[in-house]
């Protein structure tokens, strides 16, 4: 059946709605959007309700390669620096030891359970060596909980980083599988120029990015995200042409341009926080509508033993191997080792053996994506459950939402900050004209009782106000000084 444009947009556009509506389920059942997603796919596929027969294996591959480039630059450019640089050491190991160690544990069994041959194995392992924080974040902020203190940098850090190692695992294992000539010597060689090359390319797109929002002046601020979508894929291409990590690259790139002020950063990072949902939903459509439930069924008992090794051994394993050199505390490795939930990259991933003619690639496949779904279902529902009872969860730091927007420029000595107001502050029952507020500062906006407050000099401060301020590093803490110190005498 060949479909017109007109009906192709049509199907786009109502599975995209569907899909964006289904988040909100996401919220209130405790389920991870990936999942809704998939399900959704699945259900427009040739098996379920739509009857859309989509079993091009190439195409999926290359929509879930565009998907991943702006999915990882967002999750770089999203990352406090400050926050994940303390835990660069133990993130680092993690993404690579740790990834490495899964694939291992993972393939042996694989040749136990499924009597796939040792790179046959390892192949499996790789695919589903790589983790999805975005899932655990979800979930936890339906829930209205965090993570204390380094974890919650840790697995942003850790699965930012880590899909890198697993698509060169995966490709490297390939070569071996198909006869290409590669080795185990030659691909630690291969691993580092692979690496390497996208470190370096990766810090020098970043600083040419910046560099060029700073300084190119564009006539329309609408061009500004249009340019950074082509320095992403520009960083991707030319980094895998020179046999980099292109992937790696432009995770770098996001990462060094989130610790750097430049011009319309907050309008260029809230678009691709938008172009990186679209494409989430396209990915897992996608892959949904890839997925032929008839052929999972037959997979499923040896399925669920891959899952079980992958969930309670060989996360565990590597988690705990990683992380001995560093200082965590037993309750910390527990809930690191639980929230490997797995997400589309394994998917992905396994359209590879499909396309190189693999002997297994169909049942590799098909695992995956059951380990996938079942990895979701249960690490993914039980992550609430799971913080409480090891006494990791923390309340959800949500920031009040002011109706008004401040673009860090050059040669502006400020930035908007809000402050709250604690009920015991010197503060309280003052009017702003009678407190020291430097002359530069200026209080913009006051949020109080779930309303907003144009402040005046006569405006009278109360407890538990959440402050808009415009001010520069000095004056910011002068004002924290004001308005945080308490009033008691002790």
């Amino acid at each position: 059946m060949i479909f017109s444009i007109e009906l192709f947009l049509l199907v786009a556009a109502i599975l995209t709605l569907v899909s964006v509506l289904a988040s909100k389920l996401s919220d209130k059942f405790t389920v991870p959007a990936l999942l809704l997603f998939l399900a959704i796919g699945m259900a427009a596929g040739s098996e379920g309700l739509g009857g859309i027969y989509f079993d091009n294996y190439h195409v999926a591959k290359s929509i879930g390669i565009v998907a991943l480039i702006f999915i990882i630059f967002l999750g770089g450019i999203n990352t406090l620096w400050r926050s994940v640089r303390p835990l660069f050491a133990p993130g680092l190991v993690l993404s690579t030891a740790g990834v490495f160690i899964t694939a291992l544990v993972v393939g042996f069994f694989a040749v136990w359970i499924l009597k796939f041959t040792l790179v046959e194995g390892l192949l499996l392992g790789a695919i589903v060596s790589s983790t999805d924080a975005a899932a655990v974040f979800s979930v936890l902020r339906s829930k209205k909980i965090s993570l204390k203190g380094d974890l919650r940098p840790l697995l942003e850090l850790e699965s930012g980083s880590n899909d890198p190692m697993a698509v060169f695992l995966t490709i490297g294992l390939l070569g071996i599988l198909s006869g290409a000539g590669a080795t185990a010597l030659s691909l630690v060689w291969s691993f580092v120029l692979n690496m390497g090359v996208g470190v370096i390319f990766g810090y020098l797109m970043a600083k040419i990015t910046v560099a060029a929002t700073r300084r190119v002046k564009l006539e329309y601020d609408g061009l500004y995200p249009v340019l950074t979508i082509s320095l992403v894929l520009l960083t991707y291409a030319v980094t895998t042409l020179f046999k980099g990590n292109g992937f790696l690259a432009v995770y770098l790139m996001g990462l060094l341009m989130s610790k750097s002020d430049f011009a319309h950063k907050r309008t260029i990072v809230r678009f691709h926080e938008g172009i990186a949902w679209l494409m989430q939903i396209v990915m897992f459509l996608t892959l949904g509508l890839l997925v032929f439930p008839s052929r999972i069924i037959p997979v499923m008992g040896s399925g669920l033993l891959i899952a079980a090794v992958l969930i309670l051994l060989a996360r565990p394993v590597s988690v705990f191997l990683c992380l001995i050199p560093f200082r965590f505390r037993l309750s910390e490795k527990l809930m690191v080792s639980w929230v490997g939930l797995r997400g589309a990259v394994p998917v992905i991933l396994a359209t590879f053996p499909l396309l190189a003619g693999t002997a297994q690639s169909y049942v590799i496949f098909n695992i995956v994506f059951f380990v996938v779904v079942t990895s979701v279902l249960l690490q993914g529902t039980s992550i609430p459950f799971v913080a409480r009872l090891l006494g990791v969860q923390a309340p959800l730091d949500t920031k009040t939402k002011f109706p008004i927007e401040f673009e860090q420029a050059e040669g502006i000595d400020a930035s908007l900050e809000d402050i709250i107001v604690p009920y015991n502050s010197a503060a309280v029952g003052k009017a702003v004209f009678e407190l020291n507020i430097p002359a530069k500062a200026l209080v913009v906006l006051i949020s109080r009782a779930e309303k907003f407050i144009v402040p005046g000099g006569s405006t009278v401060i109360e407890g538990g106000d959440v402050l808009l301020v415009l001010a520069n590093n000095e004056d910011l803490k002068a004002l924290q000084r004001i308005f945080v110190v308490s009033n008691d005498p002790g």
